[in-house]
Order: C-alpha cells, then structure tokens, then sequence
C-alpha cells in the first residue's frame, strides 16, 4: 500500500509538471519522469527522488510500467532498482525529439528563404530577360486593312512578318557580313516571309517574296516620326526597312495582300547566327557538293561549302545557307532554301520538346530575346511565350511553305514583278484562312457559323439606314474600276437600303467589306450585317472600324463588275504552278548549278 502510493505520489508530481512546459514525454501517464523538472538537471531529479522513494528498489513494477529488458541495472531488468536506467531514456527520448523539433524549424526557415531566393532570382531573371528586348511600332503607315472577323468559336488567324535585316551597323554583323564601308547605309530587309497561323491553330502556311520584287509601297514614316516618305511603284520590297523600318515593310504587305498582319518579328546576321547554335544544328541537305564562291562571270558569294547529303549547320555556316544564292540559281531558289531551313529549325525543335522542357525553353528565351527585334506587342516575355505556345501545335505535315511566282521587270530584268493572277490567289487563300495543304482532317473542318455569331441587336430598318459607298476596286496601283460605287449604291436602293449614297472618297482593298463604328456596338454590327446580307457577301465582310462614322460599304477588287458578288473559290492546297511548295514533312535537297558544284575534296 506504502509502495504503491509512494509509486504514484512520484508519478503525479512530474508528469503534470513536464507538461505545462510543453513536453509531455508520456501521453499516457507511465510514470517515467522527464530529464529535467521545474529547471532541474536529470540527475537532480534523479537524486531526488531516490532519496525519498528508496522503497522503490524493492517493488514490483507497476501494471502502467511494463517491464522492459536490459532496459536498466535494477533487479528486475527495468532499471527501476535506482532510478536512472528509464528516467535516462525518457530523457533521451525527450532530447531527440527537442533536437528533431530544432531540425524542422530549421528546415522550415532554410525553405522560406530558398523559395524567397528562388522566386526573386527568378523575378530578376525574367526582368533580365524584357532587358533583352528591343520593340519598335508595329506599323509604318495606314494600309486601311482591318483584322479578319471572328470565326464562329471566337477565334481568328494569327499573322507574324518575318524580317532578315542585312544591317552591318553592328561590327558583329560587319563580321559575319563584311561590307564594313556599308555601315552607314540604311538597312535592306533581304528576306521577308509572312507566316500564317490558322484561326484553328491546326495549320500554318508561309508565302515569302523574293528581296528584288517590285511592288507599290504606300507612305511610310519612322517609328520615331522623324522622317517620313512618300509612296512609290518602281522600288524593291526589301527597300521598305529603310523607309520607316519593319513598321513599313509590314505596312506594305498589308496594303499588298489585303491581309492583316499582327506583329513583326527581325533577325539580321549575328541573330540568325545566336540562334541557330542556340538550336544546336538544323538539318539542310544539297543534291551535290556546294562551293558558293566568286566566279569570273559572278563575284561574290556567301562562302558555303557542304558536302553532298544532309548536314546539320549552325552559326556562320546558317547565315551562310541562308544568304546563299548563286549557287541555288536565283532568288527564287534562294527563298526555297530558307523555307528548308526554317521547316528544319521547327523539326528540331519540336524533336527537342523546346516548348515543354524548362531548361531548353530558358535557354532559348534567353537567346532569342537577344537576337530578336519585335514590334512592341511582344515586347515582354510573356508575350513572346504566349506566342511561341500558339504554334507549338502545329504538325509538320501542316506546315507548307510557298513563293509567290514572279517574273521579270519590264523595266529591268534584274528586278520582279508578281505574277498577279497567282499572288491574288495566295493572299486571297489567307485573307479567307484556307489551308495551303490538304492534309487536314476532315472531322477538323471550320464550324459552320451559329447563332451565337450573329449580331445580338435587330437591324433598323433598310429605308431608315444610311451607307456610304467607296469604289475600293484599284487594288495594286492599277485603275479603278470606273463607277463602281454607284452601281453597287443603285443595287442596295433596289434592296430598300433607299439611303445609299456613293462617295468620292478613296479607298483600295482586295475583298470587299462593309464597316461599322466600334462605338456602335451590337447594333452597328447588326445594322452592316443587313447591308452584306442583302448583297450576298459572306459573314467575314463585317467589320468594325475605329475611324469610320457609320455604315461604309468598300468595293474591292475581288468585285469589279457585274450586279451580284461572287466570292473566289479557293480549295485547300490548290497552289498555283511555280510556287515551290515545300511542306515540313517533306525531305528535300537543294539544286546546286555547275559552278557551284564542289567534290568534297577541294
């Protein structure tokens, strides 16, 4: 009875104890005491309570205290002889668990300051990275051209200009690009592809046309609007950089192509150069051996030398494909090899899983927003990453590439002209988002327009609706189609629209439209769409115009006579002859003409 309450009297003082300082070693009461009580060392406590529970040495072990072996040196094999074999475990037990508490708060303290370190490395690597960027205005000029309208999901094509710069005002483009007495000179944009996205994103399609092309190139000012320049019929489309910058060369594809073009994107020499050996190689493969050298007939040359078959070329060797064009025959040729490099480059990096892999893809950012020049709405990271993950879907047997055939200049055979009838039908297979290949599914097909892509708002009445009519038909710089703009006005007043006027104002597109005020809204776009209705033109010919004061309806060239509209049919993949169509599954080599032929031991 002594015994047992003695036993008890020592474990009620100490638990209770250990516990108001947080260190409730035994939950269910044991009665092994804690290393330290009250601020007391183990032996301390352990000395003290010997001394006052010296019957303990020959007690039983209590039920709540099973035995344990070699646990201690008492008799009884718990260590509960003397005191000290289970209250030195305990404290023990006691000290790893305060040690395990001291390791957690460390580890949680350590992780707050890596996830700190780590998110505000990775803020000032993305800051870095925008440092990288240079951004100019997206265009030069007004080609009156107007986003394409919205398909029935909501979607619409995405349009990039490709740029290649033969600036040498860097001394790395020097370089690369000798010519270091044309340092001074404005730069030549010698290459120019406008890449096409479909509003699905299931197919692009690339149309590039060859750097001596004469075209119309409409007035043009400097992004910094110091300078401005008139508009012009007997000048290249490469000289469009040093007449305002790619803001210009974009404004004069747009006024060519009836296309709208949402951004730009430039490279010049020591960028192709970065990039290319940021890609690790692209596959380009030649028919024969290749030895672009100067000739007695011919002086210059790029300086590319590759063996027969496929190679993988980077740095000076890309740039050097890409400028090649004696060798390959002419600029035409020149355009082909570029398309193959850029289906190779695209191959690669899809082979690469560049847009997946984390450390590939900050690898590349870091490259190309150096060797980038952009227009300024993808002036940030972000943007170019949005961008870049809008075309990582795109298969390679989607991904067709195409000139747009030329021939001579009356003026000079040195110099292009487009052949008409074949780029009209290219750029119209863009404006109305057509595939240039016929590999899609058909499962795939465009949705046909709902309900929900019809103007919520009720058109007002025809008798009540005033339109302006413009004669739009002298697209290209050639006349236009003469009174055009009150035939078609007569036509809408036979329709009711009583209210249609023509005007004297000018205006030129390839398709026609009828616009409407953004202010407007539902109703505007409800009120244009009456007018295209009545006339036959299709959903597409609706769109809204920031600068227009009501509803204006512009007759384009794709309508030049007759009363009742016919849209051009175009079916997918049906290219003009002498477009070199190249698709990105395909495996190609280049044509190397017999000067230029090398036997791989020279």
């Amino acid at each position: 009875m002594g015994q047992s309450s003695v036993r008890g009297e020592g474990t009620r003082r100490r638990v209770p104890r250990a516990r108001e300082f947080g260190r409730d070693d035994d939950p269910h009461g044991t009665g092994e005491a804690p290393g330290r009580v009250g601020g007391a060392s183990e032996e301390d406590a352990v000395g003290g309570a010997s001394e006052k529970n010296s019957a303990r040495v020959d007690a039983a072990p209590s039920p709540r205290a099973p035995r344990r072996r070699g646990g201690g040196r008492g008799p009884g094999g718990d260590g509960a002889g003397d005191g000290t074999g289970a209250r030195g475990r305990a404290a023990r037990r006691r000290a790893k668990r305060t040690g395990k508490r001291r390791v957690l708060r460390w580890m949680a303290i350590t992780l707050s300051v890596l996830i700190l370190g780590t998110a505000g490395a990775g803020y000032l690597y993305y800051e870095h990275l925008n440092g990288n960027i240079r951004s100019g205005g997206r265009a030069g000029g007004n080609s009156g051209v107007q986003k394409a309208a919205p398909n029935a999901l909501g979607n619409t094509p995405l349009n990039i200009l490709l740029i290649g710069s033969d600036s040498r005002a860097d001394a790395k483009n020097v370089a690369l690009g000798g010519g270091k007495d044309l340092r001074n000179n404005k730069p030549l944009a010698d290459v120019q592809m406008l890449l096409h996205v479909s509003a699905d994103r299931k197919n692009a399609s690339v149309v590039s046309i060859p750097r001596d092309t004469v075209v119309p190139i409409p007035p043009c000012t400097s992004d910094d609007g110091s300078e401005t320049y008139p508009a012009t019929t007997n000048q290249p489309i490469n000289e469009t950089l040093g007449r305002g910058g790619p803001g210009c060369t974009l404004t004069t594809w747009e006024s060519l192509t009836g296309v709208y073009i949402d951004h730009w994107v430039m490279l010049d020499f020591a960028g192709v150069v970065a990039m290319a050996d940021a890609v690790g190689g692209v596959p380009v493969c030649v028919k024969s051996g290749v030895s672009d050298h100067p000739t007695p007939l011919q002086p210059g040359g790029s300086g590319l030398k590759l063996p027969e078959g496929t190679t993988e070329i980077k740095g000076k060797q890309a740039l050097q494909w890409l400028r090649t064009r004696h060798a390959f025959g002419s600029d035409q040729n020149r355009a082909k090899a570029q398309h193959m490099y850029m289906n190779g480059m695209v191959e690669r990096l899809q082979q690469q899983n560049a847009w997946s892999d984390t450390g590939r893809l900050m690898g590349l950012a870091d490259t190309a927003t150096k060797a980038l020049q952009v227009s300024n709405e993808l002036n940030t990271v972000k943007s170019l990453f949005d961008l870049a993950m809008q075309l990582k879907n795109v298969k390679l047997d989607r991904l067709t590439t195409a000139n747009i055939p030329t021939a001579p200049w009356p003026q000079d055979n040195n110099k292009n002209i487009l052949v008409k009838s074949s780029a009209d039908k290219m750029f119209a297979m863009l404006r109305d988002d057509v595939a240039f290949d016929k590999n899609g599914n058909p499962a795939d097909a465009k949705p046909k327009p709902t309900a929900s892509a019809k103007p919520k708002a009720t058109a007002e009445a025809p008798g009540t609706l005033s339109v302006t009519v413009l004669n739009g038909t002298g697209s290209d710089g050639g006349p236009a189609a003469e009174g055009r703009a009150r035939t078609v006005s007569e036509i809408l007043q036979g329709k009711g629209f009583t209210r249609a006027e023509p005007s004297h104002g000018e205006a030129s597109r390839k398709d026609t439209v009828v616009s409407y005020p953004k202010a407007d809204g539902e109703q505007g776009k409800a009120n244009a769409q009456s007018v295209a209705t009545a006339l036959g033109l299709p959903d597409s010919a609706v769109r809204v115009d920031l600068q227009a004061e009501g509803v204006t309806l512009v007759v384009g060239a794709d309508w030049r006579e007759g009363t009742v509209y016919e849209k051009p049919a175009h079916e997918e993949g049906d290219l003009p002859d002498g477009a070199q169509v190249l698709r990105g599954s395909d495996k190609d080599c280049m044509t190397v003409f017999d000067p230029y032929k090398w036997d791989g031991k020279s």
